[in-house]
């Protein structure tokens, strides 16, 4: 039996990357932390030098100062003069896109002269998240576009962030990527209404319907759509005539779910497939007909459940004799369940996450990665790069207009592809799913 922690891999970068190592002429940053009652302007150099080198350099500033433009003046022609010439005033030209990003750092919790590593440890997503996200801003300027990057430290703290909103920083920009978690972007929502300001819910992967926000960018799905993509991908591998789709559900709220949508999918879009359900996997043996195939969705995360109906489902199979593949939580991916069994039982998840190590934009972006932070990226950091890349390349393109172009351009990323809905509601959410499947001891994907 071998015990090991799913490795996940895949999706090739956008064929237009391009890094810089040298800092960008074209980008402007500021860390900006309320503390005491007043605008702090700082290096965040001084919080991580030993542990990231070099992580943050104040870039140099580029201002381009647009032209103002009036309405052209007419003057009426007179007898035997000529008319004056109409003055064409050149139209406004958009050189900068101003960028917000609210990311926990928790600042006011360290002394920035005895902060430890194991302080550092507890903010590794933020900074994994930053790192990235100033990559793929960096490499989005190439365009050439200046960008100008406020960096607020959100804290985790929605009094912090009543504070953060009623900067003139905040409300002059195109665009607000954070908070991180649901709350702060929930606490968001009023502000973003209220300016007509685009926010992006760059890690959370909660339903957009929570927040009721028409101008919220959601770019990780959510479990619904996940039962979706399931539902899909088994009615497009399977007849229904030959097989039998089978939910093993606890009916805790988390499992149901994921249930849930897949039962309404199958019922709405694929009626003609037969749905069964059960508790366990030792109520579905007793229930089991030679002649059909199984596809097996088991709806829990929770791993004392899980880890023995795999279990189980390997010795119905192998031992039975019964045909059958297993369909497994997204949150499997993360979690550690014995391989060789997840392999036999063919076992395919759907994800919104998956890196490619062989793709040549993947190995460009961690050589980059590597030379400028002297760190491995982690998943947040492939996570941060798309999100910079994608939105800074839309702001270079398009413009104050960007939002317009959010459903229309689709984007090929390092860890997943963004190709957005929109719902006047719950605004824009990201549609693309992967599906991978157990093969020669890793997660490959099959769809």
């Amino acid at each position: 039996m071998i015990l090991v922690r799913n490795r996940q891999q895949l999706l090739s970068g956008n064929k237009f990357l391009r890094f810089k190592l040298e800092p960008h002429r074209h980008i402007v940053v500021f860390i900006i932390d309320m503390i005491g009652g007043f605008l702090k302007v700082f290096s965040f150099k001084n919080l991580c030098t030993y542990v990231v080198k070099n992580s943050f350099q104040l870039l140099a500033i580029t201002l381009i100062a647009g032209l103002a433009s009036c309405s052209p003046k007419i003057t009426k022609p007179v007898v035997k003069t000529p008319a004056k010439p109409v003055e064409q005033k050149p139209a406004v030209k958009f050189t900068q896109g101003n960028i917000s990003v609210f990311v926990p750092f928790q600042l006011n919790k360290f002394n920035l002269k005895t902060v430890t590593k194991a302080q550092i440890g507890k903010a590794d997503m933020a900074l994994d998240f930053y790192q990235g996200l100033m990559l793929g801003i960096d490499s989005a300027a190439n365009s050439g576009l200046s960008f100008k990057v406020n960096v607020f430290d959100s804290r985790d703290d929605n009094s912090q962030l009543a504070a953060l909103s009623k900067r003139e920083a905040v409300k002059s920009s195109n665009l607000i990527i954070g908070p991180i978690f649901p709350d702060g972007i929930k606490y968001m929502t009023t502000f973003s209404e209220a300016n007509k300001m685009p926010i992006v819910s760059p890690l959370a992967a909660s339903k957009p319907s929570e927040f009721n926000n028409p101008n919220l960018i959601s770019v990780v799905n959510d479990i619904e759509q996940h039962g979706i993509k399931v539902a899909g991908y088994i009615a497009k591998q399977y007849k229904a005539d030959q097989a039998i789709v089978v939910l093993i559900n606890t009916k805790k709220s988390s499992d149901e779910q994921f249930a849930a949508p897949i039962r309404k999918t199958f019922a709405a879009k694929y009626p003609g497939f037969l749905v069964q359900e059960f508790s366990s996997t030792y109520v579905f043996e007793t229930k089991m007909v030679k002649g059909k195939k199984y596809a097996v969705i088991v709806c829990s995360d929770d791993a004392p459940f899980v880890a023995p109906s795999l279990t189980k489902l390997h010795k119905m199979k192998n031992v039975s004799g019964y045909p059958i593949q297993i369909f497994g939580h997204p949150n499997w991916a993360k979690q550690t369940y014995n391989i060789e069994q997840l392999q036999n039982l063919q076992t395919v998840l759907s994800s919104s996450y998956y890196v490619d190590y062989k793709s040549k934009s993947v190995v460009e972006f961690i050589k980059a990665y590597r030379a400028k932070y002297e760190f491995e990226p982690t998943e947040y950091a492939f996570k941060g790069f798309d999100v910079g890349f994608y939105f800074g390349k839309l702001l270079a393109k398009h413009g104050a207009s960007y939002a317009d172009f959010i459903i229309k351009e689709n984007y090929k990323g390092l860890h997943n592809d963004f190709d957005f809905g929109y719902d006047a509601e719950y605004g824009y959410y990201n549609q693309h799913l992967m599906m991978l499947q157990y093969k020669n001891m890793s997660l490959m994907q099959v769809d």
